[in-house]
């Protein structure tokens, strides 16, 4: 039998199933079917299983939903492919942390032969995944080498002092401390740290409580903390004047609501200004790869939308192709599906830039995003806000300005490249007519 995730598609080529056809072994098994923890994204290499949509005893075919699994980046639901009948559930409802591999469930051919696996456990050489055994295998030989110089290990772990016959070991910081307080080191003895999440634990007079972390804010947390240490960000802020903009805004909505679309934000027309300038600067739509640097064809805007599972950032591709209307529409949709957890691989991958918009629901002025790898670039907008400026003949008048950072891998986006970029978005929002040219 064979699974399939109905996200997966022919731009979704990492996502695969492990499976293995086991025959009739010393415990008169019949023949069956181990299916292992899917990979249905680049990233994943452990999953957690939402919930079983088939229950053991049940009948599966093709096309059907065997369980929901949550993944890195979204919850996406397994098919079937083939008949057959799910005779054991080894990992069940809300099971957590499965590597990539590891036995999920049996399938049979056979209806009589479901009862023979009432009491079947998966080994523990069937349950590892297919790439992590390869790397047990490559360094037996590590471990002793390293029983060699047992004695030499300790010493960097001292925090204060250590004796070893007449000889004393000490930080520098402990000699230090020691001579400043007339202190003999001799008489003190060696301290060692203590496990600090113990300590927190059990500290008194704290209420707290403690949050699973979702497989979504893992991946999150790794990326974001990857990003920071390895890309060298810099930022460029520029305010472009908006009352044009709310204005073509007033203008548009109203056809739109004549006509049963979508009403257009100014977070759409954000976007679509993104990536008209990205087709007007292409070097900013690009990814370092080590030896080159990849620019893309395709302009593919990634919209941050933040749900109570976690921060989503679900793709509008070809955007700059696109018109209003059909991105207001999509942006929708595509939240939608991400605050119902719902959100499919093709929803959310492939993307060569990202926007993210905490002005308009927060009202924040401006912040600078941490850019999201393999992209090189990200934009934040803050809220608008009224100014008064100069006007003509002495005059002052009200404007509305809007904050827009935008955050650069140095590696890829020259200082001088970033501004020409931000001079094209600035042109854009400030002559949104342009836009529909």
């Amino acid at each position: 039998m064979q699974i399939s995730a109905t996200a997966a598609n022919s731009s979704f080529s990492c996502g695969q199933v492990f499976s293995a056809r086991q025959f009739s072994s010393g415990a008169d098994l019949p023949v069956h079917e181990e299916i292992g923890m899917p990979s249905l994204s680049p990233t994943m290499t452990e999953g957690n299983i939402a919930r079983w949509v088939k229950k053991e005893g049940d009948k599966v075919s093709p096309g059907e939903v065997l369980c929901e699994v949550e993944t890195d980046k979204a919850t996406v639901e397994m098919e079937c492919m083939e008949e057959g009948y799910l005779a054991k559930i080894v990992c069940g409802d809300g099971a957590k942390e499965i590597k990539v591999g590891e036995i999920i469930c049996i399938t049979v051919e056979e209806e009589g032969d479901i009862e023979k696996f009432k009491d079947y456990k998966a080994s523990s050489s069937a349950s590892a995944a297919p790439p992590a055994e390869s790397k047990p295998q490559s360094e037996p030989a590590e471990p002793k080498e390293e029983k060699k110089e047992p004695s030499k290990a300790p010493e960097p772990k001292a925090t204060k002092t250590e004796e070893s016959g007449d000889r004393l070991f000490s930080s520098p910081v402990a000699r230090k401390l020691a001579e400043d307080n007339n202190v003999l080191l001799s008489s003190l003895k060696a301290s060692v740290a203590k496990d600090t999440k113990k300590e927190a634990s059990a500290a008194p007079g704290l209420g707290y409580v403690d949050l699973p972390n979702t497989q979504i804010r893992k991946v999150t947390a790794n990326r974001l903390l990857q990003s920071k240490q390895t890309i060298p960000h810099y930022y460029l802020t520029v305010d472009s004047r908006v009352d044009k903009l709310i204005k073509l805004r007033s203008e548009l909505n109203p056809l739109q609501d004549a006509s049963g679309g979508k009403k257009i934000s100014i977070n759409d027309l954000v976007i679509k200004a993104a990536a008209l300038s990205l087709r007007k600067v292409p070097t900013c739509n690009s990814s370092w790869m080590n030896d080159f640097i990849r620019q893309y064809h395709n302009v593919n805007i990634n919209v941050a939308v933040q749900t109570e599972h976690g921060l989503f950032v679900p793709v509008v591709r070809d955007a700059d192709k696109k018109g209003l209307a059909t991105i207001a529409d999509e942006v929708k949709q595509l939240a939608l599906r991400a605050r119902d957890n719902s959100l499919k691989p093709s929803d959310y991958e492939g993307g060569t830039f990202t926007v993210s918009n905490l002005g308009g629901p927060f009202g924040i002025k401006q912040f600078c995003a941490i850019v999201n790898p393999p992209q090189s670039a990200i934009l934040a907008i803050g809220s608008a806000e009224k100014r008064v400026i100069p006007g003509a003949e002495g005059q002052f008048e009200v404007g509305s300005f809007m904050s827009a950072t935008l955050s650069c891998d140095h590696r890829v986006i020259d200082g001088a490249i970033g501004a020409e970029w931000l001079k094209a978005f600035k042109g854009y929002i400030e002559n949104p007519t342009t836009m529909l040219l």
